[in-house]
């Protein structure tokens, strides 16, 4: 069964009552999950702030060190929607303000560390393996013609997928069934990201989307689609679903191998019906599994970083 969702508490006050726990939730736009996420934190008592991570900056002349738009202290409590796009100078600073929020006894979710294994694909299929959750072979080169080898090599054994090493939704994916299916190196921005394509040769398509909050399972859902690319984004059909026990074991296990609180953990049936895990997502999106669940993923959230806050209280 998938974890019950609790009734929340009106509010969790972190200081003995005196004010309510002011939350940053970092993003860089204002859509349907940070509106829901805003909605949930206030539902619950809590005041939320959304502030674009671009717009934080380091200041030592500050009491703290930083300055965070919307707030002349420190929040209470963040939650990481969105890093937003920049150059590699521009994310390594977003990541550096988190990393000072931690450092300064912000809890976070996820932490930086989490953030920075889940966003780098091959970071995260080395944490897999290394945590012995199954997970498709993987390849990543800086050449091209380290990628040709492996493509030679590999293809022969069936096709490989390319993903971009920091992607989501299902975007910029390629099916590599021969060498000559290789991007350029400037394509491929320097990196050739390569796992076995895991699945049926012919449609229907399908995965299943865990979503995680506070260490436990809160929903599921298989998405299923015409085409191998499974992203609701892109086309597939939400179902509802009740993951096995195995599948519920390799989601928490492959959560705990990148040290996320919250997390979309992706799974994929392998032609020996085993379960496999695609990849764990540190700033998931539920949209399409808000559509076939009975409650609000975003007070569920909302909750567990409320009890994450008062815990980190207590202690």
């Amino acid at each position: 069964m998938l974890d019950q969702p609790r009734t929340p508490r009106a509010a969790v006050l972190p200081t003995g009552g005196k004010r309510r726990p002011r939350v940053a939730v970092f993003t860089d736009k204002l859509d349907w999950h940070v509106e829901h996420t805003l909605a949930a934190f206030r539902a619950l008592g809590a005041t939320p702030i959304a502030v674009r991570l671009a717009a934080c900056r380091i200041d030592t002349t500050r009491t703290f060190g930083l300055a965070i738009p919307g707030f002349h202290a420190l929040p209470d409590l963040a939650i990481v929607r969105a890093i937003g796009d920049g150059s590699l100078e521009a994310i390594t600073m977003r990541l550096g303000v988190l990393h000072a929020l931690e450092a300064l006894g912000v809890p976070l979710i996820n932490s930086a560390r989490a953030i920075e294994r889940c966003t780098d694909k091959s970071m995260a299929s080395f944490l897999l393996a290394r945590a012995g959750v199954p997970s498709p072979e993987t390849f990543a080169t800086q050449t091209l013609a380290q990628a040709r080898a492996i493509a030679r090599r590999e293809c022969a054994h069936g096709p490989l997928v390319m993903k971009p090493l920091f992607g989501a939704q299902g975007w910029g994916l390629r099916l590599i069934e021969k060498e000559s299916d290789l991007p350029s190196l400037e394509e491929a921005r320097g990196v050739f990201y390569l796992q076995r394509f895991v699945g049926p040769s012919r449609p229907p398509y399908e995965d299943m989307r865990i979503l995680l909050s506070g260490g436990k399972i809160i929903g599921a859902m298989r998405r299923r689609s015409s085409h191998w690319i499974t992203n609701v984004r892109q086309g597939a059909k939400p179902v509802a679903v009740e993951p096995t026990p195995e599948e519920r074991d390799m989601a928490l296990a492959a959560a705990a191998a990148l040290g996320v609180d919250f997390a979309g953990v992706d799974l994929i049936t392998a032609a020996d019906g085993a379960a496999m895990a695609l990849e764990v997502n540190s700033m998931a999106g539920w949209s399409g599994l808000q559509r076939v669940t009975p409650f609000s993923i975003a007070e569920r959230i909302a909750a567990d970083a409320l009890e994450k806050l008062a815990a980190a209280k207590r202690d």
